[in-house]
C-alpha cells in the first residue's frame, strides 16, 4: 500500500471517529459539555505549547489552560441557571493573577506574554463557550431549555462547507481567495461550499428546524445562519492559516492522524460560533 493511500484512509478514519463524537456529545447536554471542556483546556494547551516552543515568548501554560476551561464551564453554569455570574469570580481573579505574576518573572518582554497569554481566552475559550450560548435558551419559567440542533447545525455546516469546497475547488478551482496565507483555498471552492451549505440549510430547515427559530421566516433564517457559518467559518480557517505561518509551522499538531492538531480541526469553528450568536441574536431584537 502507497504512502499516500495509507495517509488517505488514517486521514478517513479519524474524521468518521471525530464526527462521530461530535454528533454523539450533542445527545445529552452532559455529554457535550463535558467534551467542549475538554476540547477547550486541550486546544489552549496546545496553543501556549506553540507559542513557548516557536517564539521567544514564555506563557503559563497550566494555568492558561486551566483559565480556559474554566471559563467554559462558568458559562455553562451561568447559561443553565445553575450558578449566578459570581461564578466568574475565580476566573477574573486568575486573570488579575496572570498579569502582576509577569512582575515578578523578571521576562525580557512581558507585554508580549501578556499579549498571548490574554489571545488564548479570546481566541480559544470566548468562541468554544459560545456552544453554550446556542445550546441553552430561557424558558417562560426561568429554566434553561437544552437544544442541540442550533449548535449541532454550526458544525455541520462547517463539515459541509469543507467537503463542498474541497471537491469544487479541486474540479473548478482557478482564482486564489487569499494567496498570501493559504494558497490551497479558490474562490470557486469556497462559493461551491457556500451552495452545498444552502442546500444543507433548507434540508434542516424542511425536517428538523421548523420549531427551532422563527416560523414565519424559518428556511430564509436557516439559510442565512449557513451563509454566516460558511463566511467565518472560512476567515476562522484563514485566521488559524496566519497564525501557523507567522510561527514558521505546518500544523498545530499531531494528537488526530491526518488532521493535525485541535486547532487545525476547530480553526474554522472558533470564528463561526461567535459569528452565529451575533446573527441569532440580533434577529431576536427585530
Amino acid at each position: 500500500m502507497s504512502e499516500k493511500k495509507k495517509n488517505l484512509i488514517v486521514r478517513s478514519i479519524t474524521g468518521v471517529l471525530f464526527v462521530a463524537i461530535v454528533v454523539t456529545c450533542f445527545f445529552t447536554p452532559i455529554g457535550m459539555l463535558s467534551l467542549f471542556t475538554l476540547v477547550t483546556g486541550m486546544t489552549t494547551y496546545e496553543y501556549c505549547t506553540l507559542i513557548n516552543e516557536n517564539t521567544e515568548v514564555e506563557v503559563n501554560r497550566f494555568i492558561t489552560t486551566a483559565a480556559s476551561a474554566y471559563f467554559f464551564v462558568a458559562m455553562a453554569g451561568w447559561c443553565t441557571g445553575i450558578t449566578p455570574a459570581a461564578a466568574f469570580i475565580p476566573y477574573l481573579l486568575t486573570i488579575v493573577y496572570l498579569f502582576i505574576a509577569e512582575l515578578f518573572t523578571k521576562a525580557a518582554n512581558p507585554i508580549s506574554n501578556w499579549a498571548y497569554t490574554m489571545l488564548a481566552q479570546m481566541y480559544i475559550a470566548l468562541p468554544f463557550s459560545m456552544i453554550v450560548v446556542l445550546a441553552f435558551s430561557p424558558s417562560s419559567d426561568s429554566e434553561a431549555v437544552y437544544n442541540y440542533l442550533l449548535p449541532l447545525s454550526v458544525f455541520i455546516f462547517l463539515w459541509v462547507n469543507d467537503s463542498g469546497a474541497y471537491l469544487t475547488g479541486s474540479l473548478f478551482g482557478r482564482h486564489k481567495l487569499f494567496p498570501r496565507v493559504s494558497p490551497g483555498k479558490s474562490w470557486e471552492g469556497s462559493i461551491g461550499g457556500a451552495v452545498f451549505v444552502i442546500i444543507a440549510a433548507i434540508i434542516i430547515s424542511l425536517t428538523l428546524g421548523s420549531q427551532e427559530l422563527d416560523n414565519g421566516r424559518s428556511m430564509l433564517v436557516w439559510i442565512g445562519l449557513g451563509l454566516i457559518v460558511v463566511v467565518f467559518g472560512t476567515l476562522g480557517d484563514l485566521v488559524e492559516s496566519l497564525f501557523k505561518r507567522t510561527l514558521g509551522i505546518k500544523d498545530s499538531g499531531n494528537i488526530l492522524p491526518g488532521h493535525g492538531g485541535m486547532l487545525d480541526r476547530f480553526d474554522s469553528s472558533l470564528m463561526a460560533f461567535p459569528a452565529a450568536v451575533v446573527y441569532l441574536y440580533t434577529l431576536s431584537l427585530f
